[in-house]
């Protein structure tokens, strides 16, 4: 029986053994989780049950900033952050975030927001305060930021794309067809037009986007969603396995094999990506430092100064 489509009893797919997570709680780990702690801050790693925590937190000693609280106003089908009315901003927070990066030594750090569609400007300044924020106290930090779509105001947009981010990304999540049963009130076609304001914007600022699979997708459906991220002049792309949060969100449909995973990345890099994380356990952010890195020495090996 093939491995992939394998179910129990209960027709829930089996996870592959390629899936297993090592859960070991380090120092480093009990230190960044301290830290996160005494500073009242929100991580992605903990809220979206990212199954990479204990490898980012106990190995790389990181950990990847939530901002603008812990409760989202969008509902996607799987997302396991909390959805509902937020609270009031913490207009302290951004400056919570960099004296954390510092203090943690980060020489890169991944900045996500939760949605905030009842913000007028979805917490786009909040975003740009800790972007300053960061380089007050970590001023050889990289910074890399993954934001929502702001409904594609042209403004709030381009005022983050101003504090020139390291790496600006947004992501479009899954296929186009997918979209509609996968997404809360966001689209496919509005994800692409982000990053390309984003990019037409500022074209020194590099764009990111990530896409999950096992969706129920074709690898057609995946490689068409790819040529599009590069007709918007997306430059890094990560591809990582769907895995279901909780009994309540959608189910997986099928678990892609590291070999298929291996072909994706090779198609990625056919059309002309400069870097591209293509593998099950690989998220948004998965090491997103050493990506970065990677991407600079390829597009130069004396990279330009930052500012």
């Amino acid at each position: 029986m093939d491995t992939l489509s394998a179910s129990n009893k209960t027709g829930k797919l089996r996870k592959p053994p390629w899936l297993k997570i090592d859960r070991r709680v380090t120092a480093t780990h009990e230190r960044v989780k301290n830290v996160v702690k005494n500073e009242r801050l929100a991580t992605v790693c903990e809220e979206a049950n990212c199954p990479n925590l204990h490898e980012c937190w106990g190995q790389h000693g990181t950990a990847t900033f939530m901002i603008l609280g812990e409760v989202c106003t969008r509902r996607c089908r799987f997302c396991s952050v909390k959805t509902g009315l937020p609270r009031t901003i913490d207009f302290k927070e951004p400056n919570r975030v960099g004296s954390s990066v510092a203090e943690l030594g980060l020489k890169h750090v991944v900045i996500t927001m939760v949605d905030r569609d009842d913000l007028p400007d979805g917490g786009a300044k909040m975003v740009v305060e800790t972007v300053h924020a960061i380089r007050r106290h970590a001023p050889e930090c990289a910074v890399e930021l993954l934001t929502s779509d702001f409904m594609a105001r042209p403004a709030d947009i381009f005022s983050i794309v101003d504090t020139k981010p390291d790496i600006m990304s947004h992501n479009i999540e899954t296929v186009k067809r997918l979209t509609p049963q996968i997404r809360s009130r966001a689209s496919y076609e509005r994800s692409l037009r982000v990053l390309e304001m984003s990019y037409e914007h500022d074209s020194s600022v590099t764009t990111k986007s990530s896409l999950m699979v096992g969706l129920g997708e074709t690898v057609e459906e995946v490689v068409e969603a790819l040529q599009d991220l590069r007709k918007v002049d997306v430059s890094i792309c990560n591809i990582g396995q769907y895995l279901q949060p909780t009994a309540t969100h959608l189910p997986v449909q099928k678990y892609y094999h590291p070999d298929e995973f291996a072909l994706l990345k090779g198609k990625a890099y056919e059309l002309g990506f400069t870097h591209c994380e293509s593998g099950a356990l690989v998220r948004s952010s998965y090491h997103a430092g050493e990506d970065y890195e990677s991407f600079r020495k390829k597009i130069h090996p004396l990279y330009r100064n930052k500012g």
